[in-house]
């Protein structure tokens, strides 16, 4: 019989609440407790990063200096990467565990490509733009040892998407993948760019305006000492 593909489908829409942590230094606390909900969620352009949060309606983004904005608007994690997370740690990693808004299947999160633009449900249109850079709060949050290393060594980092086209969307809708560009620079390969591999920075300019205006210009900075 021919291979028919898995669908891609969002599992899971995950929302959080602020909540105190001492992993973190923002009053605030951290919004990362993120569970699933079973109701339509609005998702909407948040604004500029350091004055807005979450692209979801009632999602809760405590640190505006690092998190949230119309960049990082939306943060998509593959169950199947949670999978192997679970046997990784032996323990059971519930959809939401990473702090992820969108918990998907079927879809190459990490294998997708910045300035990607997916179609999620009926309206609301998402596009790629970084991976998840991991801290001390989501550190704190899993309380695995050496966790920072560990998530960075394993370069599945799963992907934050700006809001090109807002709309409601719920769990079990389907994701579409309904423009791919042609270059290279996926989110797993900027990771390492950005982490353990700063000499592919350059090449990640390849992306163009998809690229998040942080990351642009860390590369940009990076070239720029090179040539001198």
């Amino acid at each position: 019989m021919p291979h028919t593909p898995r669908p891609s489908t969002v599992l899971t829409v995950n929302i959080g609440r602020a909540m105190p942590s001492a992993h973190t230094d923002c009053p605030a606390g951290t919004g990362i407790d993120k569970r699933p909900v079973d109701r339509p969620v609005r998702v909407a352009a948040p604004g500029p990063k350091g004055r807005a949060g979450s692209g979801l309606a009632g999602d809760s983004v405590c640190d505006l200096r690092h998190h949230g904005g119309d960049d990082q608007a939306v943060y998509a994690y593959a169950r199947e990467d949670l999978n192997v997370w679970e046997r990784e740690l032996a323990r059971e990693l519930a959809n939401g565990a990473f702090g992820e808004n969108l918990t998907t299947s079927g879809i190459d999160v990490n294998g997708a490509l910045v300035g990607e633009r997916w179609r999620v449900g009926s309206e609301l249109l998402l596009e790629v733009t970084s991976p998840r850079i991991p801290c001390r709060t989501f550190a704190g949050w899993l309380g695995e040892r050496g966790w920072l290393k560990r998530f960075t060594q394993a370069a599945v980092p799963g992907a934050y998407l700006r809001v090109i086209e807002p709309g409601e969307i719920r769990s079990g809708d389907s994701v579409e993948i309904v423009h791919r560009p042609d270059h290279e620079v996926t989110v797993e390969f900027l990771f390492r760019a950005e982490t353990t591999e700063r000499e592919l920075l350059p090449r990640v300019l390849a992306a163009g305006d998809a690229l998040h205006p942080e990351v642009r210009k860390t590369a940009l900075k990076y070239r720029s000492a090179k040539a001198s």
